[in-house]
């Protein structure tokens, strides 16, 4: 709807892949390419942005995406937007010190109840430095 020319989205639980075909339809999209395999620690596609939400609840998942992110950004120079409603996980892993706050958005009440008082999502820009980009 923003004009991309190309989309794949990817999530490895089926039934995500069958809400995103949902999605399409109920904007009165074509629907895109959706994948259920894991993409993360493979080749870094050419990607010009990277979208991705409330992936760090697990430390070892969220160390190998910090590290495909870093390459994807490396190698393609592609922009990385990431959604996370301030998990600890996320607060406290690394890279959270190579974000920048983009927006952040009170979650409604009934959203509140079903996360433990999580009360608002943020997103962010993701923007490693030169240095962390290097050891990739």
């Amino acid at each position: 709807m923003s004009g991309a020319s190309q989309v794949l989205a990817n999530d490895i639980d089926p039934i995500a892949g069958m809400a995103m075909r949902l999605n399409c339809e109920l904007n009165h999209l074509d629907p895109f390419p959706i994948t259920i395999k894991n993409i993360i620690n493979s080749d870094a596609g050419k990607w010009d942005l990277i979208v991705l939400g409330d992936m760090f609840y697990d430390e070892q998942l969220a160390d190998g995406l910090h590290r495909w992110l870093r390459k994807c950004i490396r190698m393609h120079q592609t922009e990385v937007l990431i959604g996370d409603p301030g998990r600890y996980q996320f607060l406290s892993h690394s890279i959270h010190n190579q974000l920048h706050k983009v927006i952040e958005y009170s979650l409604p009440e009934y959203t509140r109840q079903e996360n433990h008082g999580l009360t608002s999502s943020i997103v962010w820009s993701y923007q490693p430095s030169s240095n962390s980009l290097e050891s990739c």
